[in-house]
């Protein structure tokens, strides 16, 4: 009983510690990484010139509205999106805003270049899950972005950032508080579907709907 009881003493210690680091630790890693490929992402862009842009070439690729857009007003755009949200990223400020700026940038890229023009079956689609895709699409490196940008958008920069830093000279209390309710879910599942209209329109549209009627149905569930 003793040994059991040490062991459960150990681990809480060891819990405990990971908990203290997981409130800044992993933010970081992941803001370094992304602060990373984004800004080089639009570096190259902005060291190409309007003589490299070549989103004259796929333009009838890009979802709407974005392919009655310019090609050049697109390409700035795209630039400074990422040259500027991965700022924000590193120094860990409006984070949220440019964790959704770069997904819907990765989304609209996604669906322009990366994305399968056809595919009959879940299995077909699958196979664009590569760095190669064979004809089949390329979408497995821009997912992962995605992926990574998301803690982000759900969960912020975490306590070693401006962010947290403005949260606390403005004794703004509800910047690490919670509420898990409806709203929560309705939220949370049209953070996913939106994005997903530009690649897969059906389906995206129809789990912003379903997040779009959760959010309308907490509120009036909500007791005033």
């Amino acid at each position: 009983m003793k040994i059991l009881k040490t062991s459960k003493t150990l681990w809480h210690e060891l819990v405990t510690r990971l908990n203290a680091a997981g409130t800044f630790l992993p933010q970081i890693f992941l803001r370094l990484i992304l602060f990373w490929e984004f800004w080089e992402a639009g570096k190259m862009k902005y060291d190409g010139g309007a003589e490299g842009n070549w989103f004259a070439s796929i333009q009838d690729s890009f979802p709407f509205p974005f392919d009655s857009i310019d090609p050049a007003i697109s390409w700035s755009m795209a630039m400074w999106g990422e040259i500027i949200c991965a700022i924000l990223i590193l120094l860990g400020l409006f984070t949220r805003f440019a964790a959704i700026s770069l997904i819907m940038i990765t989304v609209v890229a996604t669906a322009a270049v990366h994305w399968p023009d056809n595919y009959s079956s879940l299995s077909e689609l699958w196979k664009g899950y590569a760095i190669s895709g064979d004809g089949f699409g390329n979408y497995k490196l821009p997912l992962l972005y995605i992926i990574m940008l998301l803690p982000l958008l759900f969960s912020g920069a975490g306590k070693f950032s401006l962010d947290n830093l403005i949260a606390k000279i403005s004794h703004y209390s509800d910047s690490q508080s919670q509420t898990s309710d409806l709203g929560m879910w309705g939220l949370a599942i049209m953070a996913i579907g939106v994005p997903l209209m530009f690649v897969m329109p059906t389906f995206g549209t129809g789990l912003a709907v379903v997040g779009l009627i959760a959010l309308i149905a907490n509120k009036f569930m909500t007791p005033k």
